[in-house]
């Protein structure tokens, strides 16, 4: 068996970047204690999601990548012998930033990033005011212990982006997230489709790919969003083996095994059974009729 435990720190955060990244630190090392390989973090968890308005402000949390957030990255890896993946606002230049996680391995060597592809506009969601959609294309990052993928949040929803990263290799895919309801809508029935949604369209990513997919949220209320936690853990077939509460700030650790990997694709072949020579339409933005 290729047993890797990971560990999923699912927490609040404050305006207070500092104490921020340090219960961040907290939870990985409460994280690797529990016997954790690889530990995932939440989206932009240094700061409060900041999205929710436009303001240039803002633009001040960003950082270098690498960068001061992940040099104590770095030195916490190599001492608690765990890969971490850090979500992160990346300042590449004046007026040019992105949405960005970084990946640190075991030994605390820099693996490198993923800027986030898909960049949503909506309500409580201005990301498109703040990043520039990722140029790096879809990664897989070689670590330690498992060949990993990483998307961040809105990427979630695009079963494309799941696939592409799973054909090169990945065998988990994390999706660093921050998604809550609206705390001025009160219908628990829209409430409960927009959370079931979310987690169904993750989980299928799962059964139509043949991995294990890994999803991090924050909990707490910021400006106006209830962010719904449920940081979950979901096997190849999409049942969960973890899922974490609505509101509590949560370290858990999940043992998997890679090996399963092997059934599930050999007993639902999807990957045999693909019709490469049929999805040239999927490169279109919409077919029309005319």
């Amino acid at each position: 068996m290729k047993n890797v435990n990971i560990g999923l720190v699912q927490m609040s955060c404050s305006a207070d970047v500092e104490a921020n990244i340090q219960k961040a630190v907290k939870g990985i090392e409460e994280a690797a204690a529990k016997g954790a390989n690889i530990v995932c973090l939440q989206e932009l968890f240094t700061s409060l999601y900041f999205c929710d308005v436009e303001d240039h402000e803002n633009f001040k949390l960003a950082e270098a990548i690498p960068g001061p957030t992940t040099s104590t990255m770095e030195e916490l890896a190599k001492r608690l012998n765990v890969v971490i993946i850090a979500s992160l606002f990346e300042k590449r230049a004046q007026g040019l930033y992105h949405n960005t996680t970084a990946v640190i391995d075991a030994d605390g060597k820099y693996l490198g990033k993923y800027r986030k592809m898909h960049i949503p506009d909506d309500p409580g969601y201005y990301e498109k005011f703040y990043f520039t959609p990722g140029d790096l294309g879809y990664k897989i990052f070689e670590t330690k212990f498992a060949k990993i993928g990483v998307l961040i949040c809105w990427d979630q929803w695009y079963p494309e982006a799941a696939r592409i990263t799973s054909l090169m290799g990945a065998e988990i895919l994390f999706y660093p997230t921050a998604i809550g309801w609206d705390e001025s809508e009160t219908n628990p029935v829209i409430n409960q489709e927009q959370h079931d949604a979310w987690q169904t369209i993750q989980r299928s990513h799962a059964v139509a790919n043949g991995l294990y997919v890994v999803s991090v949220n924050r909990v707490g209320s910021e400006a106006g969003q209830k962010f719904w936690g449920g940081s979950f853990v979901a096997n190849p077939h999409g049942r969960l083996l973890y899922l974490a509460s609505h509101d509590q700030e949560e370290v858990h650790v999940e043992k998997i095994d890679l090996d399963q990997t092997e059934y599930y694709r050999t007993t639902w072949p999807f990957l045999r059974d693909r019709r490469i020579d049929s999805y040239q339409p999927i490169t279109k933005r919409f077919i029309d009729r005319d």
